[in-house]
């Protein structure tokens, strides 16, 4: 019986795509995969349907290095609305309390924030997309449900006042992986005695991908009526490793790599076993993902098939 052709492209690359507001993770995705007309895509992290920014779109063999991304820092710009204690933890949910709002010194803002830098426990929200049982917390939570969720050790990097008003702080936070802002934001205002909600949240770097300019789908589409090829506007898989070490083996060893087989090559000296690798061809072809398995021996972990 002959295969059934795969719809689309094999389209190989990674889309910074600004998320806009008002769109959930999945539909930009599904969005960027028809305008792509791409075979395979998938995102790396979701980003709620009220927060806007970066959203690595991966299409093709990135799908393959999506998982690497995960563990990625983050960067965000939130807005703190202070004075309320919201079901959801953002503009979305139900007023659960007001309370009045001191009249804060920035010295006194300043204070608190240092207490919520560097390593922290925090207590996942109810709702999020972890799952208790194989059930969505957020699915629980709006049966008004409520189970125990333990405390995570996760980084806060660097948190930073950007503008202060009566009501409303503009925050920029530095991150781990794992770390919910909505709940970052309403740890702040129970310290500061007056709760607070996220009323505005944008994402505005995943690492590696400092730097890089970010694409929304107005751009997107007004290229492609131009007849712009969209492929310029991707970054290339490896790009998603570029902080990883990488090694090249020969061309003998190419083809086994390839197979999935396990290669002999003497440069591998430097790194200790089970080290993952960037691989190259000698020509600098990016052939995947390999670990350091004993000495002078490199294993495929992931094989690209960009040919």
């Amino acid at each position: 019986m002959a295969r059934r052709r795969k719809k689309g492209l094999p389209i190989h690359g990674i889309l910074l795509l600004d998320k806009q507001l008002g769109f959930s993770s999945n539909s930009s995705l599904q969005k960027a995969k028809r305008l792509f007309d791409a075979q395979k895509a998938g995102h790396t992290g979701s980003l709620d349907p009220l927060a806007s920014g970066m959203l690595p779109i991966c299409f093709g063999e990135a799908t393959k290095v999506s998982a690497f991304l995960l563990a990625s820092n983050k960067r965000y710009r939130t807005i703190a609305h202070l004075g309320q204690t919201r079901t959801t933890g953002d503009a979305e949910g139900d007023i659960l309390l007001e309370r009045e709002v001191a009249s804060f010194s920035k010295q006194e803002i300043q204070t608190v924030l240092e207490k919520f830098t560097g390593e922290i426990a925090q207590i996942p929200p109810m709702y999020s997309a972890l799952k208790k049982e194989g059930r969505p917390l957020y699915e629980l939570a709006r049966k008004g449900q409520t189970v125990e969720r333990k405390a995570r050790n996760i980084t806060i990097h660097s948190l930073a006042l950007i503008q202060q008003t009566h009501t409303h702080l503009t925050l920029e936070v530095a991150c781990s992986k794992g770390t919910y802002i909505r709940t970052l934001v309403e740890d702040i205002g129970e310290a500061l005695g007056c709760s607070a909600y996220v009323s505005q949240l944008e994402r505005s770097m995943v690492s590696p991908f400092e730097g890089q300019k970010m694409f929304n789908f107005e751009q997107l589409e007004q290229a492609k009526a131009e007849g712009m090829d969209l492929h310029s506007y991707l970054l290339p898989v490896d790009y998603a490793l570029k902080d990883w070490d990488k090694v090249s083996i020969s061309v003998s060893n190419t083809a086994l790599f390839r197979m999935g087989q396990t290669v002999k090559t003497d440069n591998m000296d430097a790194f200790e076993e089970g080290k993952q690798l960037r691989v190259y061809t000698e020509t600098g072809d990016f052939l995947g993902i390999g670990y350091v398995k004993h000495e002078n021996s490199l294993a495929p972990k992931r094989v690209m098939q960009l040919g």
